[in-house]
């Protein structure tokens, strides 16, 4: 037997708040009753991919992710306004090894990349 995912976890200091965030990113809606404590997109219902939970922790972030999520775009800069106009503040360009992508971090400082779609 193996492992699957179950969901992608983010720890923060307000759950609703960012869930209502990564719900707008990822064009999926909010779970029912979110709060300041916990929120989740598609635990219900992970049919539109792995579920995301937001649990509220004590502590701030602090340093570099460890892990992050890595996104792909049709078109990069146009995925990078857009969740920037969602509150994601934009890091940098990097072009690597054939691969251009964009390092953002949200509205709680987690990192996470879009990445250009190979042409």
């Amino acid at each position: 037997m193996s492992v699957s995912v179950l969901a992608v976890t983010l720890d923060c200091s307000d759950a609703e708040k960012l869930g209502g965030f990564w719900s707008r990113v990822l064009d999926r809606p909010l779970d029912p009753d979110p709060t300041a404590d916990f929120a989740s997109i598609g635990l219900a219902d992970p049919a539109g991919g792995p579920a995301w939970m937001f649990h509220q922790v004590p502590e701030p972030k602090q340093g570099k992710n460890r892990q992050h999520i890595d996104f792909v775009a049709p078109s990069l800069p146009d995925e990078v306004q857009r969740v920037v106009t969602l509150g994601a503040r934009h890091v940098r360009d990097v072009e690597e090894g054939g691969y251009q992508w964009a390092t953002l971090v949200d509205p709680e400082g987690n990192e996470f990349d879009i990445v250009a779609a190979p042409q």
